[in-house]
């Protein structure tokens, strides 16, 4: 059957990508974009670097509104969906409007997970998620003299590198031993550290917050550690992870786990819904194990492999996963999947530079560099091409990728 509509639910980059995907892919159907916020869809990266700095919201706009009419795509914004339909292939909105699809696309994205902290309902106690937390914790810190960050993960690491600028201080706590533990190495991780405390970042890790104290009127005036200390804050920042927004699938009846369940197609259990991005799970091509990604990048390019099959095109998922993070004046980026790694090698490909290739059973499986642009992209050029990159082989050249690819 023809598709005459494509309901894409979500407007964060994958809502967008799979909407701009349509169209250059050739669909000529009707496509509608839902999305609880308002405005035209917009760069979340920024949010925690550039966007506190500047303040300009138009600046973050993927496209402009011409673009939407260009491409006849219809945007539904401030619009929460409350229930999906499968049998009758509807979505229910907030207002008790119903909306027919021939197929639905679920891009909800996911959202700040509430650690178990007594009082995270004191005022100026806040997340950063979107442009409204944004824009709210912007105003917020013009008053502000210190910030507790919690969560030593990449958002709360990025906040943390622009708030000196501001003429904030900050401390950092983290509970796990290092920072950005989920993502990166040891070897990168000490780097982080290191850097941060050189910014004047005070770090606590390994260190768990109990409650959040209170002054007595309702605002937060501080942070009490797990082991009974107690530090001073007038602004808290809650960035402890993220959870994935799949209730609406659960409650379909879709497959969940951690996340909603996809084939290599991104496909549910239902025929006619696919997911993307941040609220999916799908198995690695590398591995075969199912993982979810927390990633743009991820985002964008399950939106293109849903448009290809849609436009009958389908070809299976098997980007080479890669993340950055930019904090002061580094830039983190990593090519691959290092979970399951079992052995780590650190390398300076050049001045400044830092790169740490992980192994499993002595395969190359990651690549994590520091202002190492050539290193990088080297190896999302390798991991891509299904070579199998020994340890012994990259040892042969003291572990510089880029002069190993000139090689082979």
């Amino acid at each position: 059957m023809t598709l005459q509509r494509v309901v894409i639910v979500g407007g964060g980059h994958g809502g967008f990508q799979m909407a701009a995907s349509l169209r250059a892919d050739g669909f000529a159907g009707e496509i509608l974009l839902v999305s609880d916020e308002p405005g035209l869809p917009y760069q979340r990266p920024p949010l925690s670097k550039a966007f506190l700095k500047h303040g300009d919201a138009a600046r973050l706009d993927l496209r402009p509104s011409k673009f939407f009419d260009d491409n006849t795509i219809s945007l539904m914004p401030q619009t929460r969906v409350t229930g999906i339909d499968p049998d009758g292939k509807h979505i229910t909105t907030g207002d008790g409007k119903t909306i027919g699809y021939d197929h639905l696309v679920l891009a909800t994205g996911s959202r700040n997970a509430r650690p178990p902290i007594a009082n995270l309902d004191l005022r100026n106690v806040l997340s950063l998620r979107n442009l409204a937390d944004a824009s709210e914790l912007r105003t917020r810190l013009s008053a502000a003299r210190h910030v507790l960050v919690v969560g030593g993960g990449f958002i709360g690491m990025e906040f943390a590198a622009v708030a000196p600028g501001l003429g904030v201080n900050a401390t950092v706590i983290e509970g796990a031993e290092r920072l950005m533990s989920r993502a990166v190495s040891d070897t990168m991780s000490a780097h982080f550290l290191m850097s941060h405390q050189g910014w004047g970042t005070s770090v606590r890790l390994g260190q768990f917050v109990s409650e959040l104290l209170d002054d007595g009127a309702g605002n937060v005036a501080g942070a009490r550690l797990a082991d009974g200390t107690d530090i001073a804050g007038d602004i808290v920042l809650i960035a402890a992870g993220v959870v994935p927004n799949s209730e609406l699938a659960a409650e379909a009846g879709l497959a969940v786990s951690d996340g909603i369940d996809v084939d290599d197609l991104l496909c549910t259990s239902d025929p006619n819904i696919s997911a993307l991005g941040d609220c999916c799970n799908f198995p690695d091509p590398l591995s075969g194990r199912r993982v979810r990604l927390e990633s743009v990048q991820a985002a964008t390019d399950h939106a293109r492999t849903i448009s290809k099959r849609l436009t009958g095109k389908p070809v299976p998922y098997a980007a080479v996963p890669w993340f950055w993070s930019d904090q002061g004046d580094l830039k983190l980026q990593i090519a691959g999947l290092g979970a399951g790694a079992d052995e780590h090698v650190a390398h300076k490909p050049e001045k400044g530079g830092l790169a740490v290739l992980s192994f499993s059973s002595g395969r190359l499986v990651s690549v994590e560099t520091v202002d190492s642009a050539s290193t990088h992209m080297t190896a999302r050029k390798l991991l891509a091409s299904g070579r199998i990159v020994s340890k012994p082989e990259l040892a042969a050249v003291n572990y510089n990728l880029v002069d190993y690819a000139r090689a082979v």
